[in-house]
């Protein structure tokens, strides 16, 4: 996949591009409250990208209901457009989820996920994210994800 692909827009296009939710999360590092965001129980088959850059990020199959009102996922679709870094904020230590190519705030890691999907359990704000259907990764230039929903 071409790495040019996927360009963080200035700060002056995301203003006008995302919400103030989407902006505050993914710009300012904030969090969207719990059991109140567009995907924490989405059911419908797909993909899930940055919401800045587009860039693959997670799969409905690797997605479950882990109870703390956020989309869950066992696992990224593309290791290499996840990136976790420490986290110190809020006198906690946790590990925080970063997009490779927007450096767009996601959410945070944690080890309490399912034992039988690897045990991660990465809970992610929907604020950050833009759902592709599986009927839709064609025309949304996605095409190559299609073969996760055969």
């Amino acid at each position: 996949m071409e790495q040019n692909r996927y360009q963080k827009p200035s700060n002056e296009e995301l203003k006008k591009k995302l919400s103030p939710l989407q902006y505050r999360v993914t710009q300012e590092n904030m969090s969207e409250r719990p059991f109140e965001n567009e995907y924490w129980d989405y059911n419908e088959e797909g993909i899930y990208v940055d919401i800045v850059t587009g860039e693959p990020l997670f799969t409905s199959k690797d997605k479950f209901d882990s109870g703390c009102g956020w989309p869950s996922f066992s696992k990224p679709l593309e290791n290499e457009n996840v990136i976790e870094k420490l986290d110190k904020s809020h006198r906690m230590i946790r590990t925080e989820v970063r997009s490779r190519h927007g450096d767009s705030h996601l959410g945070h890691v944690f080890t309490d996920g399912p034992r039988e999907l690897g045990g991660l359990r990465y809970c992610i704000n929907s604020a950050a994210l833009r759902f592709i259907k599986k009927e839709d990764l064609e025309t949304e230039g996605y095409g190559e994800y299609r073969g996760f929903f055969k």
